[in-house]
């Protein structure tokens, strides 16, 4: 568990009983008479289960959605199955699935490539489900409503096979403010809810003018230090600040900022010395708080779509983000333009890079489904600090170290983070004034593509993946598709749904959990509180199998909890094995018992059951804290 963790949760190794609330004595006494069987029956049971219990198989076919445009950028209809070549990690894929739609009409399938595949119906309307994510945590009220103003105008647009659900994130919890619906009456009602809901972009400006303040003071103390320790006497004029600093009595802080960045070591003579000073302790506080911020935003969209995957059909996710730099360290020094400062602080080793901080994002997109259409909701900002001496063009490329010449302007950084996550997982990302038209740019680029599935050759080990479509036999044609999958393990899905259990509170899907807690007591550490609670686990929704002449299975308990600050503890798993003589009749619980070691703060809590043998997840979602 890290430091910064608000809660530590703990799963001692405690009591566990197995009883029927009306009849809890007979399964008392038999159970340690059951366990002692098993021991003698099975000597190497206490350390080895059954390989029914570990090894699973998951079949699953990954849909990849694969746009065709002519070199005019207009859409290519009426290809098949055979003039397509799909590969995976350079390998030939065959193609398992295929269907052309064309303005929301499923097409004849592709013929003899895929004979006997369910596919849809000829002729039949396809919808698309767009899931809203809202970013409050970045975004200002006046620009995140600005765009709800502009979708629901857009609303007309939805076709009425097509679903639209709308989620919000303040950093701190999801709400739903519907879910899925075509109803433009709901639609319109959610997004009234949503425009009243606070936004936080104002404290997220705030912080930068603090930084920006603090990085003056700490350059015109150094300068002062440096004079006094330099052996001149000091001026009057040598710390004046001009009439309007901000704050009063420090120079500009851009110009101080440049100052300072100009005493960095231009000739290190090793890159680990640039690496090593590339960031200050205010600058690296700020960039650590804002990737905070940024991991829960990530979190928020991928328990998000996990919790709204279940939808049939294709999906979208309208991402309304508020401000997601794509660097965090570049987006901290987006002032200095010294092009040393700004490959150190990419290359950051304090700091996550791009893939750890959108990775989980594209993974999850990519492994249920969809496309993200990221909407720039700050749109043009009147910020520039790039260097035009750079001469960009177009499409600057990166140089040795992935350093776009003048990335260093925010908004290139902004910008930057949405085209990444729309190439991608196939979408397009929706910038500046496409922000007005969000929802009927979505609705008309989805309404064309192909349609391609394949299982792929599982292994669950949550390796990347890569998937590239060609065309065979049509030069100067496009394809726009995803560009891979994650082959997400059981343990990191199962994780992903506790995640985001936490954020919402709960999921009107999941199978609930009774827990019982008991009055806290004092910690081991000063400030803590100790919680003990019991968890029912009912046996009518795990799987037990006869082993041994009993019934044995192994279940997973997670705990995990965060505070009123958004602060999330680590996940506590723990494998938990249930025995019994006989098989449980309906309606009997198996019992555990663990302890939440927490702050003496209000903090919500999961606590979860996973039975690898059905898959089945049973999650309590609660509040808990000091009485």
């Amino acid at each position: 568990m890290n430091m910064h963790s608000a809660a530590m949760v703990q799963a001692s190794r405690s009591m566990t009983t197995l009883r029927d609330p009306l009849d809890a004595a007979r399964w008392l006494a038999a159970l340690p008479l059951l366990v002692a069987a098993l021991a003698t029956a099975v000597p190497a049971q206490e350390n080895e289960l059954p390989a029914v219990f570990t090894e699973t198989i998951d079949v699953r076919v990954v849909n990849i959605e694969v746009v065709v445009t002519d070199g005019d950028g207009n859409r290519v209809h009426g290809l098949e199955a055979p003039d397509f070549e799909l590969l995976v990690d350079g390998e030939p894929m065959p193609i398992s699935y295929f269907t052309e739609i064309e303005e929301s009409m499923a097409r004849a399938s592709g013929g003899a490539a895929v004979a006997g595949v369910p596919n849809l119906e000829p002729n039949a309307p396809v919808g698309t489900n767009f899931l809203v994510f809202v970013d409050d945590l970045f975004a200002m009220e006046r620009d995140r409503n600005r765009v709800l103003d502009r979708l629901e105008e857009d609303l007309w647009r939805v076709h009425p096979t097509d679903r639209v659900a709308v989620v919000a994130f303040d950093g701190r919890s999801i709400e739903t403010l519907t879910g899925w619906t075509g109803s433009p009456e709901r639609l319109a009602a959610a997004l009234d809810r949503a425009r009243e809901r606070p936004t936080f972009g104002w404290q997220r400006l705030g912080e930068r003018m603090i930084l920006a303040d603090d990085r003056a003071a700490e350059a015109v103390l150094e300068a002062v230090a440096d004079q006094a320790f330099s052996g001149d006497r000091l001026r009057p004029g040598d710390i004046a600040a001009p009439a309007d600093a901000v704050p009063a009595g420090f120079a500009d802080p851009d110009a101080e900022l440049r100052e300072a960045d100009a005493r960095l070591p231009q000739d290190t003579g090793s890159s680990q010395d640039v690496l090593g000073s590339s960031l200050s302790g205010l600058e690296r506080r700020f960039a650590r708080s804002l990737e905070e911020r940024l991991r829960r935003s990530v979190l928020a969209a991928v328990a998000s779509m996990r919790s709204f995957g279940n939808q049939p059909g294709r999906k979208v996710m309208l991402l309304l983000a508020g401000g997601w730099p794509r660097s965090p360290a570049l987006f901290t020094v987006a002032d200095a333009s010294e092009s040393t400062v700004n490959a150190a602080a990419v290359a950051d080793g304090f700091l996550a890079t791009e893939d750890q901080l959108y990775g989980p994002l594209v993974s999850a997109a990519n492994l249920i489904g969809y496309s993200l259409y990221p909407v720039d909701v700050p749109a043009v900002s009147a910020e520039f600090t790039g260097d035009a001496s750079l001469s960009l063009g177009p499409e600057p490329g990166p140089d040795s170290l992935g350093v776009v010449a003048g990335s260093t302007n925010r908004e290139d950084l902004l910008h930057g983070t949405l085209q990444l996550l729309a190439r991608a997982t196939g979408g397009v990302p929706l910038l500046n004034a496409r922000r007005d038209a969000a929802l009927a740019g979505a609705v008309e680029d989805t309404r064309s593509y192909y349609w391609l599935g394949f299982e792929p050759r599982r292994r669950e080990d949550d390796a990347f993946h890569d998937v590239e479509v060609r065309l065979v036999g049509r030069p100067g044609l496009r394809v726009r598709t995803r560009e891979g999958y994650v082959d997400m393990s059981r343990d990191r899905e199962v994780a992903m749904t506790v995640e985001a259990a936490l954020l919402f509170g709960g999921q009107p899907a999941a199978q609930s959990l009774e827990v019982r807690f008991s009055d806290p007591v004092r910690g081991r550490r000063r400030g803590r509180i100790s919680v003990p609670v019991e968890v029912a686990i009912p046996l009518d929704e795990i799987q037990l199998l006869p082993v041994a002449g009993g019934w044995l299975s192994e279940v997973e308990v997670r705990v995990t909890a965060m505070d009123m600050n958004g602060a999330r503890a680590d996940m506590s798993v723990e494998k938990i094995r249930i025995a019994g003589p006989e098989k449980p009749g309906p309606g009997q619980f198996f019992y555990y018992q663990t302890a939440l070691q927490l702050r003496r703060r209000e903090h919500s809590y999961v606590i979860a059951v996973y039975d690898p043998l059905t898959g089945t997840v049973l999650t309590s979602t609660g509040n808990i804290g000091p009485k």
